[in-house]
């Protein structure tokens, strides 16, 4: 028979008598999934518990830091971040959220919270700031939203939502830049691929608990009104290198002169406080060194979201002359090389990358898919097993180490690489090619 889409049960092949069952646990889950607004205290629609907000942080934060190249290999940075960070934890709702702040080394500009309490700043947005408070004020934001359990509510919501269809999904924000079809070429993440997008009304939230926290743990509020000033100006141009922070975070001229407000009136004491900017400057003296070079990464970086490889590649190579050892530097490079087919330059930078950051994932993943175009099959399934046992939970990692034991004609093995695949992933032309081998060799019976 026929569906009829106007039918909307009919349509999602659910029964009235289905329905109905659903709606009754949608319903227990606003009694069940009740709990106390930490920031609040009121009541509020919570279907994702605090063991599971931590629980997709800690699965979901280590792709996404990779994806933007990794912790900073500067570890006195690292830890000046770590120590403002913990600086404004017992002003927060949260405080025994286990709580992190990893500097990353993408170029782009931007600050990211997971739900756990991941919250990462890139070297492109440390390079924005002025001050130690403007740093506070960044941090208490992102803090904010974990705080106001912001992406807990979008999940929540969606969970809901896809009860009263009968599609129970996880909650992932896509949002890949114009590295969407490379990322997949690769079978890796798109920058900002797994971070939440948060409404006007979040972000207005977020500001103001940011401001109280920073403001209590003994920073100028004008690191706050100068942090809005800076991401206010930004806005109105829209680089490439900002995308992924507006998308995700809306800025507005509210957000501005509600900061301003606030400075002039809430918290017009803390006008007195410091805003520490000679230490600021002392502790990202290491990026200020590489300004030019991540400058130049930036335009490249934009070059590659447009398509313009030729312009990239001169990018790049301005910035690896400035900074020859510069792992997300050699990785942009290599992408660059496998967008313009180029695989043995894109495995010679990747392999170098490999020996400057041998404990971060990504070279690895792209020094092999340079080997598999090579026919570097063995070299290549090492790489893809070295990756895994970094990163594990990237799906493409069993069809490449598949893929590259097809190539050492070892098909028992690549057999079960396969099938651990399709165990994931069903579609694509990677699915395609998987099941078609296995029906081959005889592992499974085609479809009828």
């Amino acid at each position: 028979m026929k569906r009829d889409p106007s039918n909307h049960l009919e349509y999602y092949g659910m029964t009235r008598r289905k329905f109905l069952r659903l709606a009754s646990m949608s319903a227990a889950g606003f009694v069940i999934g009740c709990s106390e607004n930490p920031v609040t205290g009121k009541k509020q629609l919570m279907l994702v518990s605090r063991d599971k907000e931590i629980q997709i942080d800690r699965e979901q934060s280590p792709h996404q830091i990779s994806s933007d190249y990794g912790r900073l290999r500067d570890k006195g940075l690292s830890s000046y971040i770590t120590q403002i960070g913990r600086k404004l934890v017992p002003q927060t709702h949260r405080p025994k959220m286990p709580y992190s702040f990893p500097g990353v080394n993408a170029t782009y500009v931007n600050a990211y919270a997971f739900p756990g309490g991941t919250i990462a700043t890139t070297r492109g947005i440390l390079l924005t700031l002025g001050s130690e408070a403007e740093l506070a004020a960044l941090l208490g934001h992102e803090l904010g939203h974990v705080n106001a359990r912001h992406s807990a509510r979008q999940m929540s919501k969606r969970t809901l939502t896809s009860l009263g269809v009968g599609l129970l999904t996880a909650y992932v924000g896509r949002k890949y830049s114009g590295y969407e079809d490379l990322a997949e070429k690769l079978g890796t993440l798109g920058a900002g691929a797994l971070l939440a997008s948060y409404s006007r009304d979040n972000e207005r939230e977020a500001d103001a608990l940011g401001n109280q926290y920073m403001v209590q743990a003994g920073y100028n509020t004008a690191g706050f009104t100068d942090l809005m000033e800076m991401l206010n100006s930004l806005s109105k141009g829209r680089s490439g290198i900002t995308h992924i922070l507006f998308s995700t975070h809306p800025m507005s001229d509210e957000r501005y002169h509600t900061a301003i407000g606030n400075a002039q009136k809430k918290y017009e004491s803390s006008k007195k406080l410091p805003l520490h900017r000679e230490r600021y400057m002392d502790n990202i003296s290491g990026l200020r060194a590489i300004k030019g070079a991540i400058e130049a990464m930036q335009k490249g970086d934009v070059s590659m979201m447009r398509q313009k490889y030729d312009t990239a590649e001169t990018y790049f190579q301005s910035a690896l002359k400035q900074a020859p050892e510069d792992y997300a530097g050699l990785l942009m490079m290599a992408k660059c090389q496998i967008a313009q087919g180029n695989h043995s330059l894109a495995q010679r930078c990747a392999d170098k990358a490999v020996q400057i950051y041998p404990r971060e994932a990504q070279a690895h993943h792209l020094s092999g898919f340079a080997k598999i175009k090579g026919k570097k099959f063995e070299a290549a399934y090492s790489e893809f097993r070295k990756y895994e046992q970094l990163l594990p939970g990237n799906p493409s990692t069993a069809f490449f180490k598949g893929f590259a034991l097809e190539g050492m004609q070892k098909k028992r093995e690549s057999a079960k690489e396969y099938n651990r695949y399709l165990q994931t992933v069903q579609q694509g032309t990677r699915a395609k090619h998987a099941y078609k081998r296995l029906v081959t060799w005889g592992y499974v019976k085609p479809r009828k």
